[in-house]
């Protein structure tokens, strides 16, 4: 099957849900002081996963398109990066960032097997 849209790719469909459970995460984040700049960064930074996705897709070249899904998965490091500070905080539980890293594990893997796939086409 050819994917003629982003939207049909399954690891921008798990990448968006994923950014839409971070910001509800942020949304119920009950902190002392709030830390609008860490919140606004982690919801940047999950947001950024399938905006790149799509923003590569629509690219000329595979070269361009391979770059954005580097991009992508930079921006999923950074969100695994600030959900281990949140948990460090005691903002989110243990399960909590289990069951995300868990879900940023299989959108990094899928995100590896596509930048694979187009390899040989440099």
């Amino acid at each position: 099957m050819d994917i003629k849209s982003f939207k049909d790719l399954i690891v921008w469909q798990k990448s968006l849900a994923f950014a839409n459970e971070i910001i509800e995460l942020t949304e119920n984040l009950n902190t002392k002081s709030k830390h609008y700049r860490l919140i606004e960064q982690i919801e940047a930074s999950s947001s950024s996963v399938p905006q790149n996705i799509a923003e590569g897709k629509g690219r000329h070249t595979i070269k361009e398109y391979k770059q954005f899904l580097y991009y992508s998965r930079g921006s999923l490091y950074e969100t695994i990066t600030l959900l281990n500070l949140f948990h460090l905080r005691k903002w989110i539980t243990d399960k909590e960032l289990a069951d995300l890293e868990r879900k940023a594990d299989e959108i990094g893997k899928m995100l590896n097997g596509l930048l694979n796939k187009l390899k040989p086409n440099n």
